[in-house]
């Protein structure tokens, strides 16, 4: 953890804006059969690669952001989201044309009530993707890792991830992607590919049997990629690395509050730790220590180095009073 300070992280995919309306309900309306929410308050955070980006920039590294925007209110909140959690703005292409993606949730009694989402998914186009592959060449020219943030809303395009997995090659830069099912095999030569279940056993079209020792190193043949980490929610995560090697990482949540923002955590703190020299076992554990801390808390949410450190040194300190005590 140490060298991620001085790393640079270029974060490309999918911005979005999140928006939390957080009320009362005691009766249901006259006029349809769902529940009167009276809201006593309201907050917003980073989604998506915003999400992403703004936990790279919680290890200390320095995160190149690369995104979609419309041009409106929910924009300029986005902005200032990014200059409250240090991430750089100028490399967010603004799109007159295209809403500002946003997820409002609407919040009562402690569990959602309805989830309102803005947006237009259709792939970017024109001079908007012109300008979004010269955010990416500009983010990468000094970059120590690349994240792609996939969430299906349009920014990445095959044109653009191409462009971003040649340019990682050719710098010998390492690619984490986060992937969502229009492009869940455009990723070949990416360093370490993460689905989650559901996405994987769509992408495959059957569900995987984590049973079957072949089926993960099978999956690994046909994305082309060289580590795959599947995650698994409450159950941890599961690596499977070039030698075709399994490694079942379980969670480390004390208690799971939400889940939410959970994935983008991962995609960072492996990312990250990549760039700082980590091996993909080092990274992935480093991530799920990342991932236990982030589940505990409310909505999306970014988690700190104090944070993973003190589970980082309590595991250790674990881990050498078994050795001691001759119990491993």
């Amino acid at each position: 953890m140490a060298r991620m300070p001085s790393c640079r992280v270029a974060v490309i995919g999918d911005v979005m804006l999140d928006r939390y309306l957080i009320g009362e309900t005691e009766r249901l309306s006259p006029e349809a059969p769902v529940p009167v929410v009276k809201i006593r308050d309201s907050r917003v955070s980073l989604g998506g690669a915003g999400n992403v980006g703004a936990n790279v920039t919680t290890t200390g590294a320095t995160c190149h952001l690369v995104g979609l925007i419309g041009d409106d209110d929910h924009a300029v909140t986005i902005k200032a989201e990014l200059a409250a959690a240090r991430l750089d703005a100028t490399r967010l292409v603004t799109s007159p044309s295209r809403p500002t993606t946003t997820k409002t949730r609407v919040i009562a009694r402690g569990q959602q009530v309805v989830r309102i989402d803005q947006e237009v998914d259709h792939l970017v186009e024109g001079e908007d993707s012109e300008r979004l592959v010269d955010a990416m060449y500009d983010a990468l020219a000094d970059a120590d890792a690349l994240l792609l943030e996939d969430y299906n809303k349009g920014a990445l395009t095959p044109d653009l991830i191409a462009g971003t997995l040649e340019v990682a090659r050719h710098r010998g830069i390492p690619v984490v992607v986060d992937p969502k099912f229009r492009h869940f095999f455009a990723y070949a030569g990416a360093t370490v590919f993460k689905p989650n279940r559901r996405e994987l056993g769509a992408a495959l079209g059957a569900a995987v049997d984590l049973t079957d020792h072949d089926a993960l190193p099978t999956a690994l043949d046909r994305l082309q990629v060289d580590n795959l980490l599947l995650t698994l929610g409450r159950d941890g995560m599961i690596l499977v690395t070039k030698d075709r090697t399994i490694t079942r990482i379980p969670s480390l949540a004390r208690e799971v509050y939400d889940v939410s923002g959970a994935g983008d955590t991962v995609t960072a703190w492996l990312g990250t730790a990549l760039a700082a020299g980590a091996t993909v076992r080092e990274a992935a554990l480093l991530a799920n220590y990342a991932a236990g801390v982030e589940v505990g808390k409310a909505g999306v949410a970014t988690v700190t180095r104090e944070e993973v450190m003190a589970i980082h040194e309590e595991r250790h300190d674990h881990l050498g009073r078994l050795r001691r005590g001759g119990v491993i």
